[in-house]
């Protein structure tokens, strides 16, 4: 194998791209300009392009109710990245908005970003399930993804129009189109 093989085949560990879609939400500090901030810092993640995102809905918390609704939206990625080292991005960012990890689950936050699809895998890993476990029950997540894509099939789940048709989208206003 010479110099010009070695090269051909790292230059098609780079040529693979993979569609992932994120969810974000905020509920603290300025929720929709948690979000703007969130979908600037995802352009800069490396061998990664920010295709497309979603208009952003309010919704009602899921956990405590004593707590300010939160903005959510989808944005669609397109990335060289794997699965892992796009979620130590994700959490960089949600870190350098001020997310602590140690909060109270379903608590208030700044930024919450989760990795929903990842291309057409499953993954189990000890950080992370994908598709995201919660997806078929969260139509804060189904609807910004029917407006970004509505022939998406997620795995080992089905079309999010139906998983949209199922869960419906009671409690969901859009406040800022894309």
């Amino acid at each position: 194998m010479g110099l010009k093989d070695v090269i051909a085949d790292d230059q098609k560990k780079f040529d693979f791209m993979t569609i992932a879609y994120i969810g974000m939400g905020s509920n603290l500090d300025g929720p929709e300009l948690q979000l703007a901030s969130a979908l600037k810092a995802l352009q800069g993640i490396p061998s990664t392009e920010l295709l497309q995102y979603s208009s952003f809905y309010q919704s009602q918390p899921l956990g405590p109710q004593d707590q300010p609704d939160y903005v959510n939206a989808v944005a669609e990625l397109n990335t060289s990245l794997t699965a892992l080292t796009l979620l130590d991005h994700l959490q960089a960012i949600e870190s350098a908005q001020g997310r602590l990890r140690d909060a109270e689950r379903w608590g208030p936050r700044t930024l919450d970003l989760d990795l929903l699809v990842f291309g057409e895998q499953q993954i189990q890993d000890a950080r992370l399930t994908v598709p995201h476990p919660e997806i078929a029950r969260r139509n804060f997540v189904l609807f910004p993804l029917v407006e970004l894509t509505s022939d998406l099939v997620i795995p080992a789940m089905g079309s999010v129009n139906d998983l949209l048709k199922q869960v419906g989208t009671t409690g969901l206003r859009k406040i800022k189109h894309k």
